[in-house]
């Protein structure tokens, strides 16, 4: 008898050797599991792109919901893919994913920019903006975890592009081998969608189920573009027309000789500081008791509105469009404005006599904007002699900032005496500027010093991080800030102010929408401060409320408006300082 075993019994490592129906099943195995895996990333692979088509550019869209929709695009795009040749499909694919990645990226910076600046995102010129937001993280939040924001996202925004390409060469493939199936899909979704249209049905109210929404996204896009490679030419010409170009010197701001001139930004002081009641409460509150405060040392006030060219952040845009009496909305405005020969108050100060300078505590580098604003003299951060810590971005308190300004300008000896005429001043305050944590807190003016005193006030004043992240925390932080600023600002009149003191303080643009909510208004307060009453004569008919704090019914101008009028008010037609005609005012 043969000591072998019959064919299909030999022992295997203490098993048997499987039956052909065996093989076959382990065989057959990893293909199933390659099929599976396969349908799960092709699955991926249609969601990805369903998101990059139906994404809403704007956060206050982004819910669930606003996913349940058939995008159009998707449909013709697939239809035209499965009619291609391979050779051509796999270019075709390369080209539609590349799109689908770069409008899924815009997306994202308008969700950003609507977030933080209350507008979407400018593909022409806002690029150079990317720099200023990785500086605001490395000084709100510190080095290295801003290095691990800053290339988390860059990660991100180059990995968008090549995950659609590769998304849209599966789908392609997939449909090719179904081609059935896939034509018959199609069909069916080209009908609901027709259907959806008909009916304007939505899911979401003013999100149609039956989505366009990627194309005319990419239209608006190009349109903004073309738009403002015209703008050039138009804004050119409004640099160009100025009335106040050639006003002689001797008339030039007539009304304010021998006035010491502080112009004042509050960085974030919107109008949502006066009226919304979620903040307004405290520092109307400020307002109010610096109105009486003010009162009892000689001053009055009046004050009302501008409207800004921006909201959330871009504060240069506002301040140039304050100064030059231009619309200054976009990076390429501001380019072409502080490259112009344009008049600027501080040009017109500048021409008319007074010695013009520039304490700009935010600046950490080369300022050569600087001349266009018509400052002889700047000093920025590193000018103010200041040895304590940041408060967050705010690389110097408020109430430093001004104690500076007196000691290196106003300090000298008076008008009229040798080495000192008046002086026009512009001066960012920038407490207020997010993220608003940590916040110095008002000192006595005698113990400020060199500025270490605030050494503990920033080590237990909170961090950025805590603030941003909860809405319920960064309003009060916002709101304790501007009362801050403000306080500083009225503290500063009543303690250094004289009978030759005039301040115009505004606000800047309006905080965030964490801050505002969505849809606020681009309205700032302004007020001008004297203890000259012929000064606020000169703004009698400008319909500004009594004192700091502005009513519903204060007058509104673009802030655009604010040059003119104010050089039309403090001019003179003739040397009898008769009031300047002015230009025909919006």
């Amino acid at each position: 008898m043969s000591s072998q075993p019959p064919l299909g019994s030999t022992p295997l490592e203490g098993g048997s050797l499987p039956t052909g129906q065996g093989v076959a099943d382990r065989l057959s195995a990893p293909t199933t599991a390659r099929s599976v895996g396969g349908g799960i990333l092709t699955v991926l692979a249609c969601g990805l792109v369903t998101a990059a088509l139906v994404t809403p550019n704007t956060s206050r869209l982004l819910t669930p919901a606003a996913f349940v929709r058939v995008p159009l695009e998707g449909l013709l795009a697939a239809g035209f893919l499965l009619l291609l040749p391979e050779r051509v499909r796999s270019m075709a694919s390369a080209l539609i994913g590349t799109l689908l990645g770069s409008l899924l990226v815009v997306k994202l910076f308008d969700i950003g920019f609507f977030t933080v600046l209350a507008r979407p995102f400018d593909p022409l010129n806002d690029w150079e903006l990317l720099d200023d937001a990785t500086g605001f993280l490395r000084e709100s939040m510190g080095p290295t975890e801003s290095v691990m924001i800053v290339t988390g996202v860059a990660v991100l925004l180059a990995g968008i592009p090549v995950l659609t390409v590769a998304a849209v060469r599966r789908i392609a493939g997939a449909a090719v081998r179904h081609r059935g199936e896939a034509t018959s899909g199609v069909a069916v979704l080209g009908l609901v969608w027709t259907t959806c249209s008909l009916a304007g049905t939505h899911v979401v109210p003013g999100v149609p189920v039956a989505s366009r929404s990627a194309s005319i996204l990419a239209s608006a896009k190009v349109l903004a573009v073309k738009a403002g490679l015209d703008d050039r030419r138009t804004f050119s010409t409004e640099i160009a027309s100025d009335p106040f170009r050639h006003l002689p010197a001797d008339q030039l701001l007539a009304g304010l000789r021998g006035k010491d001139v502080l112009v004042a930004f509050v960085e974030s002081y919107g109008r949502d500081a006066v009226e919304n009641p979620r903040i307004a409460p405290g520092v109307n509150a400020v307002l109010d008791d610096g109105t009486r405060r003010l009162a009892a040392r000689g001053f009055s006030a009046r004050s009302g509105f501008l409207t800004s060219p921006t909201a959330g952040g871009g504060s240069w845009l506002a301040h140039t469009t304050f100064l030059s009496g231009l619309w200054v909305d976009d990076q390429q405005r501001y380019r072409t404005a502080v490259s112009s020969d344009r008049l600027t108050l501080g040009g017109a100060f500048r021409r008319a006599g007074w010695r013009t300078v520039g304490v700009v505590p935010g600046v950490t580098r080369a300022w050569p904007e600087g001349r266009f604003f018509g400052l002889g003299t700047v000093y920025d951060s590193r000018d103010l002699g200041y040895r304590g810590p940041h408060f967050g971005w705010a690389p110097v308190p408020d109430q430093y900032t001004l104690l500076a300004y007196e000691r290196l300008e106003r300090g000298r000896p008076g008008p009229g005496k040798p080495g000192r005429g008046p002086i026009m001043a512009e001066i960012p305050l920038v407490s207020s500027h997010g993220p608003w944590a940590p916040l110095p807190k008002m000192i006595g003016w005698n113990a400020v010093g060199d500025g270490s005193v605030y050494t503990a006030m920033a080590a237990s004043g909170g961090t950025a991080d805590d603030v941003l992240k909860d809405t319920e925390r960064a309003r009060p932080a916002y709101q304790a800030s501007i009362e801050y600023s403000l306080s500083s600002l009225i503290s500063y009149v009543e303690t250094y102010g004289d009978d030759d003191t005039v301040v115009v303080f505004a606000g800047d643009h309006q905080p965030a929408p964490l801050i505002t909510g969505e849809d606020a208004g681009r309205d700032v307060p302004i007020t001008v401060v004297a203890r000259d009453r012929a000064v606020l004569d000169r703004t009698s008919g400008w319909g500004w409320d009594d004192g700091l704090r502005p009513g519903p019914s204060a007058a509104r101008w673009p802030m655009s408006a604010f040059r003119d009028r104010f050089l039309t008010a403090f001019s003179s037609s003739s040397r009898s300082d008769r009031p300047f005609a002015g230009p025909s005012l919006r």
